[in-house]
């Protein structure tokens, strides 16, 4: 069976090798043959699975979580623990199906070891680093010290280094204990806050609090560790939106985080909040509410040096609102303005432009009449295709840039 299996690889060409690497490391992170994923290279899921040691010793691979920031696109990708811990938000599909497990020291330095052996003596081009997966603060501090000492030695060049973080794990943490990986080098931590509304977090599951999100946020900004903090306008869906707003912008002027990172609200098919909407219980909201709750959220930010970002998210409508509070706060507010004044055809114009593609179109595209001509049909089309069948189509194809669940039976 190895014999076959090697054959097997050897015809594939290199950029299959690449991408079946990239699957095998999958497999061989969860230890299971139970996988949703199938790869085009090979016709079991068994063949990796059955001989993964062997695979892992002659090939050396290290592993890779499965998301990560925006703003971590060109960073070096270290899984410090798997998937996690929490994993019970309805609206994250993100690791479901999945289990939590904590990574050892020595796992880590192997992974190092290999990474910069792929490198080749080019380590030194290694700037900014990310550790996975969704709460990698949640190891000892002494263990993360230790990965963090060992990453220096691996990489000395870097300049960044940056974890994901639940807030109940950092409010656990001591100031003291932060400082202390500050000083090894841990620059940045992201945070989903997602809600400042207590009604808004119990509904999505989401396992905190109010109070513990502006007691881990202040232990991270005494530190003097980068804070970003998350919030996802239309969580809330139309009935809380109002709170979702004002509640989210009056714990952010308690934090003062050094950025605020958008990243408005899409429903996987799989999430269990489907069952809310069909029940009337949630009710989700168009892009123009969503704009018009963020506008609010913005009008009660108070003007502290944040960084509030579109930009970095491309399920962000209007991705130009983006900058420091202090200083273009109000021109955050009139370009939200420029949106919500435009005609209903012309908001639905924009929507669509933006939402089937990547592109970043400005608003003054919907006020040039041939670009109208053109969309105006499409529009009628999805508005006569049932009830809500513009809304629902939105919702639709911006569903499709989520992550995807492994597993079908998400509840």
């Amino acid at each position: 069976m190895i014999d076959k299996w090697e054959a097997a690889y050897s015809w594939l060409t290199n950029q299959e090798r690449r991408d079946l690497k990239v699957f095998a490391r999958f497999v061989i992170a969860e230890k299971t043959s139970n996988t949703r994923l199938k790869h085009p290279c090979i016709n079991s899921y068994q063949c990796i699975y059955s001989y993964r040691d062997t695979f892992t010793e002659e090939y050396q691979m290290y592993e890779q979580g499965v998301i990560r920031p925006p703003s971590e696109a060109s960073s070096l990708l270290v899984r410090v623990t798997r998937n996690c811990p929490w994993n019970q938000c309805v609206f994250c599909p993100a690791y479901k199906g999945t289990k939590f497990s904590r990574r050892t020291v020595d796992e880590i330095k192997r992974d190092l070891d290999q990474m910069a052996k792929e490198y080749g003596g080019h380590e030194g081009i290694i700037k900014t680093v990310f550790l996975q997966d969704a709460d990698s603060l949640i190891l000892k501090t002494a263990d993360i010290l230790e990965v963090l000492k060992y990453l220096k030695q691996k990489f000395p060049n870097i300049e960044r280094i940056t974890s994901y973080a639940r807030a109940s794990t950092l409010k656990r943490k001591s100031v003291e204990e932060l400082k202390q990986l500050k000083e090894k080098g841990l620059n940045r931590i992201h945070v989903g806050l997602e809600s400042g509304s207590a009604k808004v977090l119990k509904m999505i599951k989401k396992g905190i609090t109010p109070e513990d999100i502006i007691a881990g946020g202040k232990n991270v900004m005494e530190s003097g560790i980068q804070l970003s903090e998350y919030i996802m306008p239309g969580i809330g869906g139309r009935t809380l939106s109002e709170e979702h707003a004002t509640e989210t912008a009056n714990l952010l002027n308690i934090i003062r985080p050094d950025f605020i990172r958008v990243r408005t609200f899409a429903m996987h098919p799989l999430s269990p909040m489907q069952k809310m909407v069909q029940d009337g219980t949630f009710v989700s909201m168009a892009d123009e509410e969503i704009v018009a709750e963020i506008r609010l959220l913005v009008a009660n930010l108070n003007e502290m040096h944040s960084y509030f970002s579109c930009g970095d998210f491309s399920l962000n409508l209007l991705m130009y609102v983006d900058g420091y509070l202090d200083e273009k706060k109000m021109e955050m507010l009139k370009e939200l303005d420029a949106y919500l004044s435009l005609t209903k055809e012309q908001r639905q114009a924009y929507s669509l432009l933006r939402r089937a593609s990547y592109l970043n179109y400005p608003i003054s595209i919907v006020h040039d009449e041939s670009v109208m001509k053109r969309i105006r049909p499409e529009i009628d089309k999805l508005e006569k295709s049932g009830e809500e069948g513009f809304n629902k189509y939105i919702q639709h194809i911006m569903s499709y840039q989520l992550p995807q669940p492994q597993t079908d039976n998400w509840k």
